[in-house]
């Protein structure tokens, strides 16, 4: 058993191994999108397949939770020298789309399988439909490129070939994917000498149950931090902007329980599983990290010292029933998962600030971008890249404003150069920067959005940004602030060729089209009446609010880049501040003058007692025929309608009984 002290040891020394994979990972690998954005994890796992230790400052923050055991265990007879893979979301949940390439290799000492490493690359392509493999308006996941089951890869040090051609058949730059992948064996293998490194300096012994130990410590702080919030039950939705083509809005919903040192995690009422690819296929498994992702970062928030391991999930328990947008079954499409991953996030978010309303920020804008283009260049080469992700504002937070242009949902992606992207790919930026007036208003004003427009000059230059959303359902604000400002996407803004595309996140371009997107702002946190005048000022002359918004949101009057504290007085003397708990702004609030959350839940209950393969079709046949129509009278009626329109639709199992009285 190792003392405190020296598990610190031992967990410094794990995480400077995982930190030394993800520079090897980082140094070699071939795509921007690795190399650059940093859209990667690496992790050492334990025999179990367990996160034991994860980078600090490299790679993606999701998956400290990650669990590697349904995958390991699918692949038999492991030798020195191995690595295996999958990309198959339903096969194991441990890839959650299919670019996500997810690979592991096992440890030997003296004979004896003690540890494994592993990881995950985001491959820019792996065939199907579009260009970069994802899209929302795809609708199973056989339109989503090639899927490997888990299997090995490397056999004791030799490249499976024929995986490696039909990989490379599939996919539209394989060059990209093999740097990438070996990039990876490269790290793992670093990896493994760390280990092995670490064995030799504490023993076989100590070092199996020092890892042990370090689960067992995240846990131990994991259920500190639950112990320090009250007790209590919190409700909490929200929603992303579009299900679908049909662009109806998904609700996610969670109730939050808190008991001692535990907690449950209701997801029930969201959703069903969609026609489109924002389901996040999790096998219902109650600690899957995806569904923890936001947990991760309130544990990280109140406790900074908190180990980042799979012990942190043992405190919590995730419901979400089967057929869900949250637990989806096959062949549902789930490329976009990230997308109502950061929903989750602030459904999560929301719930635990009800519980520590002086600890948590407001909510973060919601959508990272990821914008991939396929074009060709003066040669006449096609080429496919990753050209930047644009990320919107954090929530205010308690002590300070919330982080501009790098919000809690994406903050691990690293913008690539603009000169090395003009380098790779034939385009050229005409804007890049953040948005004026988008963070929400607050005593602690929401993080800023980024804006980004690039020019293109091939004919049919196809570019995917996935994970649009926010256009229409704003990032909320908390404690009387405001709710944060929109994102939106434009081809040729300011000319009279202009075409808004809002959440459309394909677009096919011709030489000299622009394409401009910008990001959602964060939630704003506590009155904006109460913001300093001179922070006002300063966020004016900084060019973050304009002079019209500083008069309309925060009452302060500016003249030439000065306070006006007479004229701000009298402003701010005639002006009212919120009392409300969260403001989502004015779209949700006529959503909900329609859909309220009873007749939401009606709507959920009916879903929910079809079977799945009826559940999306009825729901859009519902909201359909909703015009001029609300509450759940309007929802009953609408109902009704659509099963006379459909006579072989099932009766919902709970309308059983009602029917037969």
């Amino acid at each position: 058993m190792f003392d405190r002290m020296n598990l610190q040891v031992l967990a410094n020394h794990a995480r400077a191994a995982a930190e030394n994979m993800a520079y090897t990972l980082q140094r070699t690998a071939h795509s921007a999108f690795v190399k650059e954005t940093e859209d990667f994890t690496v992790m050492l796992l334990n025999r179990r397949g367990e996160t034991i230790a994860v980078p600090m400052d490299l790679g993606a923050t999701w998956y400290v939770g990650l669990t590697f055991g349904r995958a390991i265990n699918q692949v038999a007879d492991y030798k020195p020298g191995d690595v295996a893979f999958t990309n198959d979301a339903y096969s194991s949940f441990v890839a959650t789309h299919t670019p996500d390439t997810v690979l592991w290799k096992p440890v030997f000492y003296e004979g004896e399988l003690i540890a494994f490493t592993g990881g995950h690359i985001h491959n820019t392509d792996m065939g199907g439909a579009v260009p970069a493999s994802l899209s929302r308006a795809l609708t199973e996941i056989h339109q989503e490129g090639i899927r490997f089951p888990p299997m090995k890869i490397v056999n004791e040090g030799v490249y499976d070939e024929q995986i490696l051609r039909i990989m490379s058949t599939n996919v539209r730059k394989p060059d990209l994917n093999m740097g990438d992948i070996k990039a990876m064996v490269g790290a793992l293998t670093t990896g493994e000498r760390k280990i092995l490194a670490m064995v030799e300096k504490f023993g076989k012994e100590a070092f199996l149950a020092g890892v042990d130990q370090l689960l067992d410590h995240a846990e131990a702080q994991a259920r500190d931090v639950l112990r320090s919030v009250p007790d209590g039950t919190w409700d909490f939705t929200d929603f992303a902007d579009e299900d679908s083509v049909e662009a109806n809005p998904c609700r996610l919903k969670l109730k939050l329980t808190i008991k001692g040192d535990e907690a449950i995690l209701d997801f029930t009422g969201s959703d069903p599983q969609l026609g489109s690819s924002l389901n996040v296929p999790t096998g219902g498994d109650p600690r899957h990290s995806v569904l923890l992702v936001g947990i991760y970062y309130i544990l990280y928030t109140l406790n900074p010292k908190i180990m980042l391991n799979t012990g942190l999930t043992r405190p919590f328990t995730c419901i979400a029933p089967e057929g869900s947008v949250l637990n989806p079954v096959s062949p549902a499409a789930v490329g976009m998962r990230s997308l109502t991953c950061a929903r989750l996030r602030s459904v999560i978010f929301g719930g635990f600030l009800q519980a520590v309303p002086d600890r948590l920020p407001a909510a973060p804008a919601g959508n990272n971008c990821i914008v991939n283009v396929m074009t060709t260049d003066d040669r006449g080469r096609t080429m496919i890249a990753a050209v930047n992700p644009v990320v919107g504002g954090g929530g205010g937070m308690p002590h300070r404003d919330g982080t501009n242009g790098s919000g809690a949902d994406a903050a691990y992606l690293k913008n690539t150069p603009i000169e090395i992207t003009e380098t790779e790919v034939p385009v050229e930026f005409v804007r890049y920067g953040l948005a004026r007036d988008t963070g929400g208003p607050g005593r602690w004003r929401g993080g800023l959005a980024t804006e980004m427009a690039f020019k293109v000059f091939a004919p049919d230059s196809r570019v995917t940004v996935r994970n649009r959303d926010r256009s229409f359902f704003r990032p909320w604000g908390a404690l009387g602030g405001r709710a944060g400002g929109l994102s939106d996407m434009w081809v040729n803004p300011g000319t009279p060729a202009a075409k808004r595309l809002g959440n459309i996140d394909t677009a096919v371009l011709q030489p000299g089209d622009v394409l401009e997107i910008r990001s959602a702002g964060g939630g704003g946190r506590g009155s904006p009446l109460e913001r300093e005048p001179a922070r006002v000022v300063q966020d004016v002359v900084g060019g973050y609010v304009s002079v019209e918004a500083a008069a309309r949101d925060y009452g302060v009057v500016v003249v030439d880049g000065a306070l006006d504290a007479e004229e701000t007085a009298k402003l701010r003397a005639s002006m009212a501040a919120s009392s409300a708990f969260f403001h989502y702004g004015p779209e949700r609030e006529g959503y909900e003058a329609q859909w309220t959350p009873e007749a939401y839940d009606l709507l959920t209950d009916i879903l929910t007692g079809l079977p799945i393969h009826w559940r999306f079709f009825t729901k859009t046949e519902i909201f359909r025929r909703m015009k001029g129509r609300s509450g759940v009278d309007g929802v009953r009626r609408t109902f009704e309608e659509v099963r006379i329109r459909f006579p072989g639709m099932p009766l919902p199992a709970g309308f059983l009984q009602e029917a037969a009285e």
